[in-house]
This record gives C-alpha cells, sequence and structure tokens, in this order.
C-alpha cells in the first residue's frame, strides 16, 4: 500500500529555518521514498511501511536535537487516491 503525508514543521524555537531544513535534507537523503518540498509543507510518498518508520525516526529525531517543535500531518491513501484520478480520466 501507498500512503502520501503532507507534513509541516513549526520548530518553537527563535531559529527555525534550520532544523525545517535539516529535517528536509534528511528526508531527501532516503531513496526509498519521495520528497516533494512546497513553500508550506512537504509531501512524503512511498511505500506506507517505509514511510512511517523514516518519519517515526526523523520525527524523533527533531525533538530530540529541537525540544519543541510542532509537526502538522495529512495521511492520504495514495493508492486510492490515484485510483479515484483513474476512474476520472476514464469517464471523461
Amino acid at each position: 500500500m501507498q500512503v502520501m503525508v503532507e507534513l509541516s514543521l513549526y520548530p518553537l524555537v527563535g531559529e527555525y529555518i534550520e532544523p525545517i531544513q535539516q529535517f528536509i535534507d534528511r528526508l531527501n537523503s532516503y531513496g526509498n521514498i519521495g520528497v516533494l518540498t512546497t513553500s508550506t509543507s512537504t509531501q512524503v510518498s512511498g511505500d506506507y511501511g517505509h514511510v512511517m518508520s523514516i518519519l517515526g525516526k526523523e520525527m524523533q529525531r527533531t525533538h530530540e536535537e529541537v525540544g519543541q517543535a510542532i509537526f502538522v500531518a495529512k495521511f492520504l491513501n495514495y493508492d486510492a487516491m490515484q485510483a479515484n484520478k483513474q476512474a476520472r480520466k476514464t469517464e471523461a
């Protein structure tokens, strides 16, 4: 099963850009997930188990290094999303 997670990170520190960039850089270091960064969030996609394992590890690391940080996430069943797209194309 494939998942897409849209994440926003809010480090509760004065210098917040560096922890965000470090988190994104660490996500980009993994070859088995897709990472797309926009101005307000980062989308991570791939195998459900891989994505969840990586996010758990990297979110924990961020909390250990930064202290207080807020993660806001949306989890989407990517398989179902792609199937819905395909169905709409077929109907058109």
